[in-house]
């Protein structure tokens, strides 16, 4: 779960929201640049965050009774076989593309744990029977993959609250056309992407959020009380392109 502290208390987005609010950027991608398996690319993008179950998970705790923050977690085998199986369970092809991303996520961790260098390259083999099954090239993949990892760098930038006041610009990521692309906030409050990578020329992307004021829990059991009490509100963002 993504976890912001603010005046209230603790704001929980959890995985799976960050990950359809990923799949709702993908959706606005021009339509000429949009990958041949379009269905498929978006339900990849929505799914790749679909393992990591808040309600069903044990682990949601720091050792000091706050809630863990997604980048506090490290590979863990069993939850991504989840979505490994998740995704296959849907198609070789979101298969690949969510095996591409657990090798993007573990990759520098692999270095020093030989669980997941294990692991990430069983995904590797896999990959490359997947690719000829599915007549997709490494490059294309690639390609395919920048589209998934931008949308999922987008959205993880607007639920942590990484937006620069006064026109100041933060990077996004490399896009699939290896341009670099960069977020700011227009003069009237809405935002824009430079450059301009979408099919419209303004849409609104939204995101559903939890503010739980209690501090401390003293288990998991008790944090996913506070959660399902905790009244749901949404974000709404409005995305321009001013010319």
């Amino acid at each position: 779960m993504i976890v912001n502290y603010s005046a209230e208390g603790w704001e929980i987005i959890t995985q799976r929201a960050h990950g359809l609010l990923s799949a709702q950027i993908a959706m606005q991608w021009r339509k000429k640049d949009r990958p041949e398996r379009w269905t498929e690319t978006v339900l990849a993008i929505a799914d790749h965050d679909d393992a990591q179950i808040e309600l069903e998970a044990n682990d949601l705790l720091t050792p000091l009774g706050g809630p863990v923050n997604y980048k506090m977690k490290l590979f863990e085998a069993g939850h991504c076989r989840r979505l490994q199986n998740f995704s296959l369970s849907k198609s070789r092809y979101i298969g690949l593309l969510c095996s591409m991303h657990m090798v993007f996520l573990h990759q520098k961790e692999a270095e020093t744990n030989p669980e997941a260098k294990r692991f990430l390259n069983e995904q590797i083999k896999l990959q490359q029977i997947w690719r000829k099954e599915l007549n997709i090239s490494e490059m294309e993949a690639s390609r395919i993959y920048a589209l998934m990892e931008w949308c999922d760098a987008l959205s993880l930038l607007l639920c942590q609250h990484e937006v620069q006041p006064e026109l100041r610009i933060i990077e996004i990521s490399q896009g699939p056309d290896k341009k670099q692309y960069k977020l700011m906030q227009n003069k009237n409050g809405s935002l824009t992407v430079k450059p301009w990578p979408f099919e419209n020329a303004s849409f609104t992307l939204n995101v559903e959020y939890r503010i739980i004021n209690q501090l401390q829990f003293k288990d998991c059991d008790q944090f996913k009380a506070e959660f399902l009490k905790a009244e749901v509100n949404e974000k709404v963002w409005v995305m321009e392109n001013l010319l």
